[in-house]
């Protein structure tokens, strides 16, 4: 028995290299084939608002918007193109203004979005929405 030499055992090991490729590779999947919901699919119910309304700005304009989607400023009913023409003089005159939103619970989004957007593009960035 002399003669035999024993053979050290290789110690095993663990190759992470293919686990780690593997795990990316999952992950990567996992990722291509997520299903991410948007804003319109989501049923959102935003909350009422209670401290809305208590500071009342001096010598601002009020745009108002309806239920119908009524554009007023002022109390006096505009046009879009009008509303446009107005804030843009007023914005010539006085771009630190500020512009108060009051909008209907069923006004559009899409009305809203409409007048926030042209209160910035005629330079007006003062613009506060007041709530119920």
């Amino acid at each position: 028995m002399s003669g035999f030499r024993q053979k050290r055992r290789k110690r095993p090991e663990l190759n992470l290299v293919p686990l780690i490729d593997v795990l990316v590779m999952l992950i990567f999947f996992a990722f291509v084939t997520m299903q991410f919901r948007s804003a319109t699919v989501l049923k959102i119910t935003l909350p009422k608002i209670t401290t809305a309304g208590k500071e009342q700005q001096k010598n601002s304009v009020e745009i108002g918007i309806d239920e119908a989607g009524v554009l007023t400023v002022n109390g006096h009913a505009v046009t879009e193109d009008e509303l446009t023409r107005l804030l843009k003089q007023l914005s010539d005159a006085n771009k630190n203004i500020p512009v108060v939103i009051r909008a209907d619970e069923k006004t559009q989004l899409k009305k809203l979005a409409f007048v926030m957007d042209a209160c910035r593009t005629a330079g007006l960035e003062k613009f506060s929405l007041q709530a119920r």
